[in-house]
């Protein structure tokens, strides 16, 4: 009789084989150790073959093991390969990157995020919807995004399984026109009082924050806008109507870019950026290197000042 494969047995054994565990298998599998260990243990029955060795803590491939491991490797990495094809990336053409971009989500901090990746050594083709949190992971959840973007991470009422990844978090800081930061500037942040502000929408992280900051301090400021797209706000601050808010990891390229000036940073209001993807483990080349310019963007170039900076 010969013997017969159970392809997720297979798969079982191949992850472990390459990850070096069960336990780090566990985890990529999202499964129990015992039901690892049991699918193991039925393919090397099925198969009539040992397929690990104990060493230590460790377990190692005996040399049946070793052929097996060949075969699904090549058979895994054909299917991933097939998948690629199949989500817009024929050999030899760019890879497809489809984003979800959360309105919320400042747009000079995805594209600090995304720009690594575009000008990186692979060539990507990028496609980019925004949209409402809720519009957008019912689209990753039907898979047609590869991630989303956002500035909050997923809540219990979110009906999607996916996974949420922090990418990365800053402080505030508050720009305006040149008039307006040379008045509001001295006593920053108590000059905010009856300050006139640009400020996001409810529906933001940011907004929820500062509104639970102003309360605490007694300030009241004079709320001019509220405006749901950061790059409105920055039009409309640019044109002296108000002061506003941004990351402070963008402090210096807002500035340059719509001629304002800092009246200060609040580094304990943190700013905190997601990516959010169906899969615990990220298996998308162009996502792992955004998360990897993530790191970049939020691990360097960071004002040292702590609290309030004028």
């Amino acid at each position: 009789m010969q013997p017969t494969i159970n392809y997720n047995h297979l798969y079982y054994f191949w992850v472990v084989a390459r990850l070096g565990s069960i336990a780090a298998a566990c985890d990529e599998l999202m499964l129990a150790p015992p039901t690892v260990s049991t699918q193991l243990k039925t393919l090397e029955t099925n198969l009539g073959q040992r397929l690990f060795e104990r060493q230590g803590r460790g377990m190692v491939l005996t040399q049946t093991g070793r052929l097996v491991f060949r075969h699904a490797d090549e058979m895994f990495r054909t299917a991933s390969d097939l998948m690629e094809t199949l989500r817009g990336r024929p050999p030899g053409r760019p890879m497809r990157l489809t984003l979800g971009i959360s309105d919320a989500m400042p747009k000079t901090v995805a594209y600090r995020l995304v720009r690594p990746v575009m000008t990186g050594p692979e060539a990507v083709t990028l496609v980019c919807h925004e949209g409402k949190p809720a519009q957008m992971l019912a689209e990753l959840a039907l898979h047609e995004l590869d991630a989303v973007l956002t500035d909050s991470p997923l809540v219990p009422e979110v009906r999607v399984k996916a996974f949420t990844h922090l990418l990365g978090e800053c402080g505030v800081t508050l720009l305006g026109t040149s008039d307006l930061a040379e008045r509001y500037r001295p006593g920053f942040p108590d000059s905010l009082h009856r300050a006139p502000l640009l400020l996001p929408t409810g529906t933001s992280a940011l907004r929820r924050m500062l509104d639970a900051w102003f309360q605490t301090r007694g300030l009241r400021p004079d709320i001019r806008g509220e405006i749901a797209d950061s790059a409105l706000i920055k039009v409309f601050g640019q044109s002296g109507e108000g002061l506003f808010f941004v990351p402070s990891v963008v402090e210096a390229e807002v500035c340059a870019q719509y001629g304002v000036e800092r009246v200060g940073r609040i580094d304990e209001l943190r700013e905190r950026f997601y990516a959010v993807t169906i899969e615990r483990t990220i298996h998308h080349p162009a996502v792992i290197a955004l998360c990897d310019a993530a790191r970049r963007t939020f691990g360097e170039g960071q004002p040292p000042d702590a609290g309030f900076t004028s």
